[in-house]
């Protein structure tokens, strides 16, 4: 019997500009009333941004204000706090 192999969905980051598995990345949204959120279903309606689970890529984001510029409202640093510490999250549980 023949299984068919699932096509795995791309993104790409917006600070490396790397094409990974979706899982690999955090979704942060900004919603169409301008809030800005983390994503962590990954369906919530709005303009989305993808970076990876890194915690350099997440540092080096906010540095240069990536997600502001890509979603094209002021990203504050409380987000780029709260990816850290999912990053933190997911390292200690694996």
């Amino acid at each position: 019997m023949y299984v068919k192999k699932r096509k795995i969905p791309l993104r790409k980051c917006v600070v490396t500009q790397e094409m990974k598995p979706k899982k690999e990345l955090f979704r942060i949204v900004r919603s169409p009333e301008g809030d800005i959120f983390i994503d962590e279903t990954g369906k919530r309606s709005g303009r989305g941004a993808y970076v990876s689970k890194d915690e350099k890529v997440i540092k080096l984001a906010k540095e240069k204000n990536s997600l502001s510029s890509h979603l094209k409202a002021n990203v504050s640093a409380s987000i780029y706090d709260e990816l850290l510490e999912l990053v933190e999250k997911e390292r200690s549980s694996s």
